[in-house]
C-alpha cells in the first residue's frame, strides 16, 4: 500500500512574530467592509521597504527579472510576516484562470498551475499577484477573499468574471455582496494602445474619443488611443454585480511615479531593470 504524505500545512504562527510590521509607504484598501465579511488583512507593496539595490531597489518580489536570488527571498519573507500568512505567489501568464489556494500550495517545493488570480477560504493562505503596470485587483466576500492580475489581455478574456464566479461559488454568495479595491496600475493618460486593443474590448476602433478611450494618434500620425485600465475594470466589475460603492481604488499611474512604483513600461523608456510588487490578502 502506497502512503501519500501532504505537506504541512503552513502555520500563521510562524509569521505571526512580526505580523503588521509594514512599510508606512504601502498602500492599503480602503473599503468599509459589512458586517457579514470578517476582518480581512491587505496591502499593496511599492518599491520601499526591501533590500533589493539598483534598479530592483527596495523591495522587488520578481524572481525572474535578474535581481539577486537572496534579496528576492527576503523581500517576499518581509511581505509574509507583515500579511501574518503565507502569500501565495502565482505564475502568471496574463490569462484568466483562478487557483484555489490548499496548503499544497504553500510548500516550498510547490510548482503551481499557471493561474492569475486566487482565492482563499484559509486564514494561513494568503492570495497575493505580481504587478508592474498591471492592474491588481483583491476581493473581499464572507468567508473568502480573492486577488487577480488584470493586464488588457486578462481583463479583455474575463480573468475579473471567472475570480467573481469562483468566489460567490465558494461562498454561495451574490457578486453583489462583494467588494473590490484596485491598485496602482499604468494610468490613462500613459498607456498607449492600438486598434488591437479595441478590438479585444469589443470597440469599434474609430478615430475618435471612445468611452474608456481617448483618440491620440502618435508622432507619426498613427492612430492611437489612451486607454483607462482601471475604468475598463471598473466597468466590468459593476456589469458582474458588484455596486459601485463597492469598488475602489485604482488612481495611482505607475508609470507616472517611477520612484514610488515598478513599471514596466518605463522600464523599457529608460533601460533601466526593475522590480514587481504585489497585492496580498488574507482572511483573518
Amino acid at each position: 500500500m502506497t502512503t501519500t504524505v501532504m505537506p504541512a500545512r503552513p502555520d500563521p504562527s510562524a509569521h505571526a512574530a512580526d505580523h503588521g510590521a509594514r512599510d508606512p509607504d504601502w498602500l492599503a484598501p480602503d473599503w468599509s467592509l459589512p458586517a457579514d465579511i470578517p476582518a480581512i488583512d491587505a496591502f499593496m507593496t511599492t518599491r520601499a521597504g526591501g533590500v533589493s539595490a539598483g534598479g530592483y531597489a527596495s523591495l522587488n518580489l520578481g524572481r525572474a527579472v535578474g535581481d539577486d536570488p537572496a534579496a528576492v527571498a527576503e523581500n517576499r519573507a518581509r511581505v509574509a510576516r507583515a500579511i501574518g500568512a503565507a502569500p501565495v505567489f502565482l505564475k502568471q501568464v496574463h490569462g484568466t484562470t483562478v487557483l484555489r489556494l490548499h496548503a499544497a500550495h504553500a510548500a516550498p517545493d510547490a510548482d503551481p498551475p499557471p493561474a492569475d488570480a486566487s482565492i482563499s477560504t484559509d486564514p494561513s493562505l494568503a492570495c497575493a499577484v505580481m504587478v508592474a503596470d498591471c492592474l491588481p485587483v483583491l476581493f473581499a466576500a464572507p468567508g473568502a477573499v480573492g486577488a487577480a492580475h488584470a493586464g488588457w489581455r486578462g481583463l479583455a478574456g474575463g480573468v475579473l468574471d471567472h475570480t467573481v464566479s469562483a468566489l460567490s461559488e465558494v461562498t454561495g454568495t451574490d457578486p453583489s455582496r462583494l467588494h473590490a479595491w484596485m491598485g496602482p496600475c499604468i494610468g490613462p493618460t500613459a498607456f498607449e494602445v492600438g486598434a488591437d486593443v479595441l478590438a479585444a474590448f469589443e470597440v469599434a476602433p474609430l478615430h475618435g474619443d471612445q468611452p474608456l478611450f481617448r483618440f491620440q494618434p502618435n508622432e507619426a500620425g498613427e492612430p492611437r488611443w489612451r486607454a483607462d485600465l482601471a475604468g475598463l475594470a471598473r466597468r466590468r466589475l459593476q456589469q458582474l454585480g458588484l455596486s459601485a460603492t463597492a469598488i475602489s481604488g485604482g488612481h495611482w499611474c505607475t508609470v507616472s511615479e517611477p520612484s514610488r512604483f515598478f513599471s514596466f513600461r518605463h522600464e523599457r523608456v529608460d533601460g533601466q531593470p526593475s522590480g514587481r510588487m504585489a497585492a496580498v490578502i488574507r482572511l483573518r
